[in-house]
């Protein structure tokens, strides 16, 4: 009887103890669900979808060539004083007095020389001064005959330089020849580009990009596209800020933006940036950028 009871008392007190540990675990994971449980959703960059303008491109080269240039050849012994020439003229200006007449500037442009020639005769040192139009530059491009379907005039022109490697200057497509070059297979055109600030200077190489298949497309910001397999993701926000994953189809890819074909629409609000921080469908602070 005795052994009997001191058994049961020891079953008990076992019990007891694994119904203290259990009791003892809910009360602590209760304690840390409610005080995680109150933290305040982190700050996260919110952008909203917008419109933008996207287009294909056909990447190239070309040369720098003056709208007008005209060279004149000066014989040293011509010249009344010593060749002085001004960065630019104007139509009528004197270039440069000579004793046999002056030169008149013919039309507006900058003004310089090649230097100095000698041929076989000392006296006859000759200057080479020039006389460049560059209010307007064009270029001869080569476009690949695959690319001869799209390219048109007046198509959009983007150009970039060395010397100024953070600058874009506008042009466009001027001329389109009707013929493919048999030995190049490429289609030769020229294009057309404004230079008011006299930037560009003819003989510079040009980094051409011709816009093609123009269109208005949806567009989120790159940093917001999360890709999974074969697919892409963003984190659409609810009017009372939880971030939904939501699916959506891409198209082309810009200057740090994506066109978004599908899944979202013109003025939904998308996390832009800290998508580590996210979780679907929990609640964030949204920080407009």
């Amino acid at each position: 009887m005795k052994r009997s009871t001191k058994t049961i008392s020891i079953i008990l007190v076992f019990f007891l103890i694994i119904a203290a540990v259990i009791i003892g675990r809910n009360m602590i994971g209760n304690h840390f669900k409610k005080k995680f449980s109150k933290r305040p959703p982190p700050d996260i960059m919110v952008t909203e979808v917008v419109n933008k303008e996207f287009s294909e491109k056909i990447e190239t080269f070309g040369t720098a060539i003056s709208n007008k240039s005209k060279t004149f050849k000066i014989k040293k012994d011509d010249l009344i004083d010593e060749l002085k020439l001004k960065d630019f003229v104007k139509k009528g200006d004197t270039l440069v007095k000579l004793k046999s007449g002056n030169l008149v500037a013919p039309f507006s442009g900058v003004l310089g020389y090649t230097g100095l020639t000698e041929d076989i005769f000392i006296s006859n040192n000759i200057f080479i001064v020039t006389l460049d139009d560059n209010s307007t530059i064009y270029s001869d491009i080569k476009i690949p005959e695959n690319y001869s379907a799209f390219i048109k005039k007046g198509l959009p022109v983007d150009i970039r330089i060395s010397s100024y490697k953070d600058k874009i200057y506008r042009g466009e497509v001027d001329f389109v020849s009707s013929r493919i070059n048999a030995d190049t297979r490429s289609l030769l055109s020229r294009i057309k580009i404004d230079n008011p600030n006299l930037e560009l200077i003819s003989g510079s190489l040009l980094e051409v990009s011709v816009k093609f298949n123009l269109r208005n497309s949806l567009s989120v910001p790159d940093t917001s596209v999360m890709i999974e397999g074969d697919k892409s993701y963003v984190y659409k926000i609810t009017e009372n800020n939880i971030a939904n994953k939501t699916e959506i189809k891409t198209g082309l890819r810009g200057i740090k933006n994506i066109e978004i074909l599908s899944g979202l629409n013109e003025g939904d609000i998308i996390v832009s940036e800290g998508l580590k921080k996210v979780r679907p469908r929990g609640k964030i602070k949204p920080i407009n950028k």
